[in-house]
């Protein structure tokens, strides 16, 4: 019994290797039949979209699993050069600019790469140098694509929304990262990028709603002043902007006056606070109410809302061009007449038309809802010809613009009567090719 015990134990023992060794034939032909493929995870999503730092700050990628684990060969590229054969990796750049981060990991002859990009607003920069100013006033809804940096000198970004309390709330240019972008990348290009604040807007205009006073009241207040100023103060100096735009539009209420009267202790009180080279401009009205404005010789410049006559809209208004030239002439003139020199002005000009959706028996406006407001690259994609017109009728009832030969006549009358130079407003609602406003207006000036 005790020989059989023996026996059945050796050949069960000699049963387990022949298996194990069957096995192991087993996964190795499954191996060499189905190599395995390297695989990147990134955990924390650090490939998904461009981070953006400043020069002297770090780009972090440590939430990354490779497969095979301790196998792989990992190679980490700045620019298609390879910094490191490490599992982690950290991007601490000491200049400005774009960068492409790639991670290769390779296994039995197979790759596979992420690859994004690290942004990196420099620490030192110089502006670039300038005869007129061609400013693209950016609305909150822009981003740095909607910017051609050959086109422009200085950039508005009406980023701050103020409140009756001398809140600020500054929130659409954190989605994406959209002002950290749109700064390090202008400063890249050497164009300052100014912080536009306002009350609540009226659209794509960008002009004053009726009866609102949330600007005004913030800045009619001391406190509230001193509240806002703090705000602002911290804003600029996390997003290292390079000054401040005072865009107070309550100018429709019967609060009016005093809320214009406001922007001269706020002018004085900004400039205290901000760095001594920071700019500090206003953006005024040129209709009646321009004799209600203090004495803003302290700003960097003034921009003049010189596009909107007023005119055609309305009850029975008469359709028309309600931003000609003749009206920027008009309205521009008052201010050297009366309040600054022309060197100290910067003039708005329209990326926007004014659109028609309904007429009366005596074919003009019909009401004071039959109007609207449509974008340029909107009316572009109505009508491809219409860059070279002021007017269009493929959509609604017709929309009246501003084309590139009316801007060209603009900058170029700025240009010839010594202001200070131009911006569009808003510089988002732009197209980026040949037919471009801001690249009619750029070149318009030179």
């Amino acid at each position: 019994m005790k020989k059989i015990y023996q026996k059945l134990s050796f050949l069960l023992v000699l049963l387990v290797v022949l298996t194990a060794g069957c096995k192991k034939d087993i996964a190795k032909e499954q191996e060499d039949a189905n190599p395995l493929q390297p695989r990147i995870f990134d955990i924390l999503r650090q490939f998904s979209g461009a981070q953006v730092i400043s020069s002297g700050d770090t780009a972090k990628f440590t939430g990354i699993e490779i497969t095979p684990a301790g196998k792989a060969d990992i190679s980490w590229q700045v620019n298609n050069v390879e910094v490191s054969k490490e599992k982690k990796f950290n991007f601490a750049p000491t200049t400005g600019g774009e960068f492409t981060i790639k991670l290769k990991v390779t296994y039995n002859g197979d790759s596979t790469v992420r690859s994004t990009k690290v942004l990196v607003n420099p620490t030192t920069y110089t502006f670039k140098p300038y005869t007129k100013i061609a400013m693209s006033y950016l609305t909150q809804d822009a981003t740095a694509a909607n910017v051609n940096f050959n086109n422009v000198t200085h950039i508005t970004y009406k980023i701050g929304l103020v409140s009756p309390e001398g809140d600020l709330d500054t929130s659409p240019g954190e989605a994406g990262q959209k002002a950290n972008e749109l700064v390090a990348r202008a400063h890249i290009a050497g164009v300052p990028v100014i912080m536009g604040i306002s009350g609540r807007l009226s659209g794509i205009d960008g002009w004053a709603i009726y009866e609102t006073n949330d600007f005004g009241t913030a800045i009619r207040d001391p406190a509230k002043r001193t509240k806002l100023i703090a705000l602002v103060k911290a804003y600029v100096a996390a997003k290292r902007m390079d000054g401040v735009d005072i865009m107070m539009t309550d100018i429709n209420s019967g609060n009016a006056p005093d809320n214009i009267h406001a922007i001269g202790p706020f002018l004085t009180e900004l400039k205290a606070a901000l760095p001594a080279d920071a700019l500090v401009t206003v953006t005024a009205t040129v209709n009646y109410q321009h004799w209600e404005y203090p004495d803003l010789s302290a700003a960097s410049w003034v921009n003049l809302h010189a596009y909107e006559d007023n005119g055609h809209i309305g009850p029975d208004a008469p359709v028309g061009q309600s931003s000609s030239l003749q009206f920027m002439k008009d309205g521009a003139a008052i201010w050297p007449n009366f309040h600054l020199p022309a060197s100290k002005l910067v003039v708005g000009m329209p990326a926007f038309g004014l659109r028609y959706n309904a007429l009366n028996p005596a074919g003009n406006n019909e009401s004071w809802g039959s109007y609207d407001y449509m974008t340029y690259k909107d009316i572009l994609a109505a009508d491809p010809t219409a860059f070279g017109k002021e007017y269009t009728d493929k959509s609604g009832k017709g929309v009246y613009y501003n084309g590139v030969p009316l801007i060209t006549q603009k900058a170029q009358y700025l240009r010839d009567n010594g202001f200070k130079g131009g911006y569009l407003y808003g510089g988002d609602y732009d197209t980026q090719d040949a037919n471009s406003l801001m690249l009619a207006l750029f070149n318009g000036l030179k």
